[in-house]
């Protein structure tokens, strides 16, 4: 699928969805939020934090509101796409323009402004950092893979130590070490070319 350019671009491809994106738009311009696209959709930030986005799929065109948790959220209108993985976000979501009660939608976005504003937001656990035995052996006898992989961030560590421990057996792990090392050395992430 290919990925927007611009948020102009994103209602260009959605074009089945125009007149409840210009609305939901419309709505989030009506405030304090900065429009940006980021991930390849449309999203609107408070002091560079990510407070609401749009989304159009088949079915629905939504609202993905970041810390959604926190919403009081009366009418039982949203919804967590991720049970058991989505901590904070949460999705409300409209089959048809005609759905999308302005008012209502307005004070939704509002209240999630206030909320970014008190600091109400779920912080991400961090993920820890388990080195498989092949990969330590390999980072303890080289020391220009040792002096790569500590340049890494946490983040590109914990996906190659992921990729290659989750091998079940050891002929896999080692294989996918082999493979690992050139990036490690070149400094690129295991999952960098999907970025």
């Amino acid at each position: 699928m290919k990925m927007a350019k611009s948020v102009e671009e994103y209602f260009e491809m959605n074009a089945d969805w125009t007149d409840a994106l210009d609305k939901l738009r419309g709505l989030l311009l009506r405030t304090e939020l900065n429009e940006e696209l980021k991930w390849g959709a449309p999203y609107y930030k408070l002091n560079k934090k990510h407070v609401v986005g749009i989304a159009a799929f088949k079915q629905y065109v939504g609202l993905w509101f970041i810390n959604g948790v926190f919403l009081v959220d009366e009418g039982k209108f949203l919804v967590n796409a991720g049970e058991n993985q989505t901590k904070g976000l949460r999705q409300w979501r409209f089959n048809s323009v005609d759905e999308i009660d302005e008012d209502l939608v307005y004070a939704y976005i509002l209240e999630a402004i206030e909320n970014q504003k008190l600091g109400k937001e779920i912080k991400p656990e961090r993920k820890p950092l388990i080195i498989p035995e092949e990969l330590n052996q390999a980072l303890n006898t080289d020391e220009n893979l040792k002096l790569a992989f500590d340049a890494l961030s946490r983040g590109k560590q914990i996906e190659y130590a992921d990729h290659i421990g989750s091998a079940k057996q050891d002929a896999t792990r080692i294989n996918r070490l082999r493979k690992c090392v050139p990036m490690i050395l070149k400094g690129i992430g295991l999952n960098d070319k999907y970025r």
